[in-house]
This record gives C-alpha cells, sequence and structure tokens, in this order.
C-alpha cells in the first residue's frame, strides 16, 4: 500500500513539474510579410524563473544581449537574444521531438548561448547543431533569424532537427509560423500548449488580415493577449466595475500566465541596413505589468539600468512588475496559480494595470521612433541612443504605479 501511494505521488509532482516547466509562446515572420522588410522573432517565456535580466555579453566572437534567470550572472544560458552581427535566437520547449516520453532537456539555454557567441547566419547555426556533441540535450523549437534575411524554426532534438523557412511560400503561405510545446515534426500523440497555439494562431491571422505585422503592435498585444484560444473566452467582455470590486476567474492557458517571466519581440535588419540595427523590444518581468523597451546593441551605448541586473542582482521593471502581478493573482491558498481578480488586471473604469500599463509603453515607443530613425541613419546615433535610454530609466521610475 505505501507502495501504491509512493507511486501516486511521484506521478502528481511529476505532472505538476511539467504542467509548470519552461512553456512559451512563440511567432516568426518573415521579411516578406512585413511592410518595412525586416523579419521578427518573437517569445513570450512562461517558466519558475520570474526574476529575469538583460545581460550584455562578450562571447567568444561576438557580443550578445539576451534574457537570463537574475542568478545567473555569468550566463550559462540565455533564453532570447540577439549578437552584433544580427543574428538571433528564441525558443520553445517542445518536449515531443525525443520520442513520445515527453521528456524535459536541460540545454536548450545552453544551445541559445553558444549560438549568439560564434553563429552569423542560419547556415553557421545548422553546422552548429550538426557538430555540437550528441545527444544534444535538447527537446526546443528554435527560432532563428540573420541579417541576411534567413528567418526559420528549427525543431529540435537530441539526434536531429528539422527547418521549417518562413521565407518558403510552401511552409508558410502568409510568411509566418507559431510554436507552442510541440514540434510539427515531432511525436504529435502528446501535443503541449494546445490552447495557446490556437491563441497564436488566431491572434496572427487577424493582425496579419489587419496589416498589423509591425513590431509596435505585435510585442504590445501578444503577451496581453486575453482571449482564451480553445474556449475563446475573451476577458474584455466581461469586465467588472473597478480595482475596488473583487471578481475572480478561473485563467489557466492564456498566452499570459503566472509563470509568464518576460517577453522579447527581436527585430531583424532590411536588405542592406546595417546588422547592428537589430532591435530586442524587451519587455522584463510579468508583461502584463511590465513596458517594453526597445534595446539596441551599439558600441559605447549602455541599456536602461532598470533591465539589467541592480539591487540584489535583480532588475528594477522585473521586481515591478511581479509586485504588481502579485495583487493580480492574489488568493492566499489554494490553485492560486490558476485564479486571478480580473478587477487588478482589467475594469470597465480603465484602472486595472494593463491598461495603467499601456499609456507609459505607448510614450517609450512613441519617444523611441524619432531615435531609431537617427541611429538607422547614422545620425550622433549613439549621443542620441544614450540620451532614450537615460530617459526611460527616469520616466519609468517616475511614472510606474506604485500603489
Amino acid at each position: 500500500m505505501k507502495n501504491a501511494h509512493l507511486t501516486l505521488t511521484l506521478l502528481i509532482l511529476s505532472l505538476f513539474h511539467f504542467s509548470q516547466g519552461n512553456a512559451c509562446t512563440s511567432f516568426i515572420v518573415s521579411g516578406k510579410a512585413t511592410a518595412d522588410g525586416r523579419p521578427m522573432i518573437f517569445k513570450n517565456r512562461d517558466t519558475g524563473d520570474q526574476n529575469n535580466v538583460v545581460a550584455v555579453v562578450q562571447g567568444e566572437r561576438y557580443r550578445y544581449m539576451g534574457i537570463a534567470a537574475s542568478w545567473d550572472e555569468k550566463p550559462i544560458s540565455i533564453w532570447g537574444g540577439h549578437n552584433e552581427v544580427g543574428f538571433a535566437i528564441i525558443n520553445t520547449a517542445a518536449y515531443n521531438m525525443n520520442g513520445c516520453e515527453g521528456k524535459d532537456t536541460d540545454n536548450d539555454g545552453r544551445v541559445m548561448r553558444r549560438a549568439l557567441e560564434v553563429c552569423r547566419t542560419l547556415s553557421d547555426f545548422e553546422h552548429l547543431l550538426d557538430t555540437l556533441p550528441m545527444p544534444l540535450g535538447v527537446n526546443s523549437n528554435y527560432g532563428v533569424l540573420d541579417a541576411e534575411g534567413g528567418c526559420a524554426y528549427y525543431e529540435t532534438g537530441d539526434y536531429d532537427f528539422n527547418k521549417f523557412d518562413a521565407n518558403d511560400p510552401d511552409v508558410a503561405p502568409d510568411g509566418y509560423l507559431m510554436r507552442t510545446n510541440h514540434g510539427m515534426s515531432g511525436c504529435r500523440d502528446i501535443d503541449r500548449g494546445v490552447e495557446r497555439f490556437m491563441a497564436i494562431t488566431d491572434f496572427m491571422a487577424d493582425a496579419h488580415s489587419k496589416g498589423n505585422l509591425n513590431a509596435e503592435y505585435l510585442i504590445a498585444n501578444v503577451p496581453r493577449y486575453l482571449t482564451h484560444g480553445l474556449t475563446k473566452q475573451n476577458l474584455y467582455e466581461q469586465l467588472p466595475k473597478d480595482e475596488n470590486d473583487t471578481h475572480f476567474i478561473h485563467f489557466s492557458e492564456f498566452i499570459p500566465r503566472y509563470i509568464t517571466s518576460c517577453a522579447v519581440l527581436i527585430q531583424g535588419v532590411a536588405p542592406g541596413e546595417s546588422p547592428s540595427h537589430t532591435i530586442g523590444w524587451t519587455n522584463i518581468g510579468w508583461p502584463c505589468a511590465s513596458v517594453a523597451i526597445p534595446l539596441m546593441l551599439q558600441p559605447d551605448v549602455s541599456l536602461p539600468t532598470i533591465v539589467q541586473h541592480g539591487e540584489k542582482g535583480k532588475a528594477w521593471l522585473c521586481t515591478e512588475s511581479i509586485g504588481q502581478k502579485l495583487k493580480v493573482f492574489s488568493l492566499k491558498r489554494g490553485n492560486k496559480r490558476d485564479y486571478i481578480d480580473l478587477c487588478k488586471l482589467i475594469n470597465a473604469a480603465g484602472t486595472g494595470i494593463v491598461q495603467r500599463i499601456m499609456p507609459l509603453e505607448r510614450e517609450v515607443f512613441d519617444q523611441a521612433r524619432e531615435v531609431l530613425t537617427k541611429v538607422r541613419k547614422g545620425k550622433n546615433s549613439a549621443k542620441a541612443l544614450q540620451k532614450y535610454y537615460d530617459w526611460v530609466d527616469v520616466y519609468l521610475k517616475e511614472h510606474y504605479p506604485s500603489e
């Protein structure tokens, strides 16, 4: 009887670990599908590592910036980023690329860190996958772009990979692809993240039909998409009165989740443009309560301090957003990660945290446009960019909701 109880306990714990593990939502977009000719890759990161920072590192060959866990001070793993030659990478856990066991793996982030250090092109990344020691210790959908217009997913397991090219109309008729937590070439009996895959599919189809495949729109809206992919429940259709009300609802398998720790959209460059103009539109922290900032990896320019290691090794903006998230997920007992107080997130009075954050983000974007134009034209670019990042630090610390 004791053995039966032990077996049941281990099964429950393994299921809990699986459901709360790395489980992200992503898309990639060919430059052929965007108005400005710049490709994009996006990741909404779901993980137990809630405290993230933006790290800038001089790698073996190339300097890069990327998302790292705050405790990982000399990053062993990177969870999305780009380097100085315009190579960029994100991933989602696939779970089904090594058979039907659904095993988790340890090296997904290590492979991304290594790729940022040494890769310039998609071909370089393919060579890296072919030459790393096997088994690779990965079970991952890697989204990759380069400064030559390459844009593809690599569904990768321990011993091989399958490429899905966003520039191939037979593979991506509309120029974009999505992945959550299963590979299309893996064991389809254990597909995970299906509800979120349905949600991102609906969102991207709508954005494409309305001509909204652009960086600002996508980074602002995908991480805060509040329509459930399976049930089609739209939380904006059931707004409570204001933030002083209390209205708990079940909140599971939306694109934003309790374990969402950041979002990043990496915008590549147009043909003939300098690879150094690659932008990581980075929302560090819980995206519903944080602000995306366009980050460029430029010589002699320091990124905003609020996204880097700060007090106690954590990023200020990430810490603040987690504080707001806990007001939304405010249950003290029970399955507290599966229920939110909707009043604190959105409400009819417009005082929910999402509604208070988005005007701040719009101002950050508005101020960025002129600066990014200067950088792309090479006009006092370093000075203008540094002035902008210094302003972002001051503006968000002054205006971020504190109560």
